[in-house]
């Protein structure tokens, strides 16, 4: 059975999907952008986009029963690689021991013209 997980502490869903969807021990979260939920603003730069793209994939995470050292695989999408450095910066402060899985790509456009977006998957194990 999958459950519907949802907090205001990350941005609402911009369009038909979930934030994330819990099935068994398995957490499926939706790309996450840099918005800051109390703004609904994104914060300027990559590395502010990333900073916030994380406290909303933790605050997802939380709303679960997750913490960030249960994800197994992300998938980073930026509009420029030529931001991989200033991503990645942010992105190995966040986990501790084994880093998940990953890919990175660069796409044409990020909704709402973001500058990075990341997914996660965790597994409660």
């Amino acid at each position: 059975m999958k459950q519907v997980i949802a907090t205001t502490k990350a941005p609402a869903a911009i369009g038909p999907y979930s934030q994330a969807i819990l099935v068994g021990d398995m957490l499926f979260a939706s790309g996450q952008l840099g918005i800051d939920p109390a703004t609904g603003e994104f914060p300027e730069g990559v590395t502010a986009q990333t900073e916030q793209v994380f406290r909303n994939i933790h605050a997802i995470l939380a709303e679960a029963g997750f913490t960030i050292d249960q994800v197994v695989k992300t998938t980073c999408f930026l509009a420029d690689m030529g931001d991989f450095a200033a991503m990645n910066a942010v992105y190995e402060k966040q986990f501790t021991g084994t880093f998940p899985a990953r890919s990175a790509v660069a796409v044409k456009t990020l909704p709402k013209n973001g500058l990075v977006e990341i997914e996660i998957i965790a597994h409660r194990g």
